[in-house]
């Protein structure tokens, strides 16, 4: 489940895998790659040109797990009680992956990209029609730009700060239009009322 949450915001290189799991030995992760995609759940591809890297992607298969990923991280929320301690390892893509865990857009939205600037990483969600999608990267013409650092975020998504005290603090930044400023906002204040 750790590889596919990885591998849930885009296609990553096997260094950027190792990088990302941190305590998996190199033997491990070839071997957990090897049988996901004997299983159909994760295939290695190259990506175009210019960067030509060979990277490893989700299968339709391994993407449809994203549902119990998902899941996960929002029970997962409710069981963080404080803020990290010194040495632990947090990553702005897993702040990604919880902030994705709270936006539930209605049926039938009309398209808006979120853009979410994490301590130097980038990642978007693309919400439309009741579906969304994380991918690692900027978006195209955001609606919405959030900035701040990544425990900012993982308390957002546990619910121990709310977004309304974030941006006063100046935990967080956000730019856009009101009404999609406003929708956002919603969505990051959901995890308060679910803890």
């Amino acid at each position: 489940m750790l590889l596919v949450r990885e591998l849930l915001t885009g296609p990553k290189r096997f260094k950027d895998l190792l990088a990302g799991l941190p305590g998996i030995g190199t033997n491990l992760l070839a071997a957990r790659l090897k049988s996901l995609a004997g299983h159909g759940v994760v295939r290695q591809t190259t990506l175009p040109p210019p960067a030509g890297s060979d990277v490893y992607e989700l299968t339709e298969l391994g993407r449809s797990l994203e549902p119990v990923v998902l899941a996960l991280s929002r029970w997962g929320s409710r069981l963080v009680e404080e803020e990290p301690r010194d040495g632990d390892d947090v990553r702005p893509a897993w702040a990604a992956m919880a902030l994705r865990s709270l936006f539930e857009p209605e049926a039938g939205c009309s398209l808006e990209r979120y853009e979410f600037r994490i301590e130097g990483e980038t990642f978007h969600l693309r919400a439309e029609g009741g579906a969304v999608e994380t991918r690692q990267g900027a978006a195209d013409d955001p609606d919405v730009v959030v900035s701040g650092g990544v425990e900012t975020f993982m308390a957002l998504t546990a619910g121990r700060l709310g977004p309304e005290e974030a941006l006063e603090s100046g935990r967080i930044r956000i730019e856009g239009g009101d009404d999609a400023v406003a929708r956002c906002l919603r969505m990051l204040g959901s995890a308060a009322t679910t803890v």
